[in-house]
């Protein structure tokens, strides 16, 4: 509960303040960083390791300002700093828990991929994420519709996409109501912030794609 009354800790889960923005968000939909005994500052994309957390929107701009800015001294009430490289590599540990996860997913029988596959399974209404290649063919991508009510992701390579299939590229994947589906939606949509943008981060990625 803060000091006004408001309880933080929401069905969401907790919410914490990014130094950057001053916006208040669930803590799952920000970046945690902790210091690490050599004075630096660390990403902590999972959220686990020890050490107060200093938080930070998922969105390049706000990264770059809070390493630039030096913003982290300031939270921490301490002479840290973070790498100048902390933002690339975020997006790429990113980038590899959500490759991770969909193959787990896939692992589990809740993944497919290739164009009929994906189209069978969104005509049966089985479908509660599709994913696209960024880097494949428009009009083919036109094709498939996002479900109704689920969601898009098409911000990752063709070649990420491969490696959760055990394939060299994959352009159409979707996701069923498994029990990684909306982890998988939440890592997406920290990465949507680096890859897109603030402003379709926040959407989540929802917004019904017509084929």
């Amino acid at each position: 509960m803060t000091r006004g009354g408001r309880n933080t800790d929401r069905a969401d889960g907790p919410e914490r303040k990014c130094i950057a923005t001053g916006e208040v968000r669930p803590a799952h939909e920000l970046i945690r960083f902790v210091v690490g005994p050599d004075a630096s500052v660390v990403p902590d994309i999972a959220g686990k390791l020890p050490g107060r957390g200093i938080w930070v929107t998922p969105d390049r701009a706000a990264l770059e300002k809070a390493v630039k800015k030096n913003l982290f001294a300031r939270a921490a009430k301490a002479p840290v700093r973070a790498p100048e490289n902390v933002v690339a590599l975020i997006e790429r540990q990113l980038a590899d828990r959500v490759v991770n996860l969909i193959s787990l997913s896939r692992k589990s029988g809740d993944a497919v991929a290739g164009y009929e596959k994906v189209k069978d399974m969104l005509q049966k209404e089985e479908a509660e994420v599709l994913i696209q290649a960024e880097d494949g063919s428009s009009r083919g991508k036109s094709k498939l519709s996002t479900p109704h009510f689920g969601t898009y992701i098409g911000w990752l390579t063709g070649t990420e996409l491969g490696l959760a299939f055990g394939r060299e590229t994959v352009i159409h994947a979707a996701l069923g109501a498994g029990g990684l589906t909306n982890r998988i939606v939440d890592e997406a949509r920290r990465l949507k912030g680096l890859r897109v943008g603030s402003t379709d981060a926040q959407r989540g990625g929802t917004a019904r794609r017509e084929g």
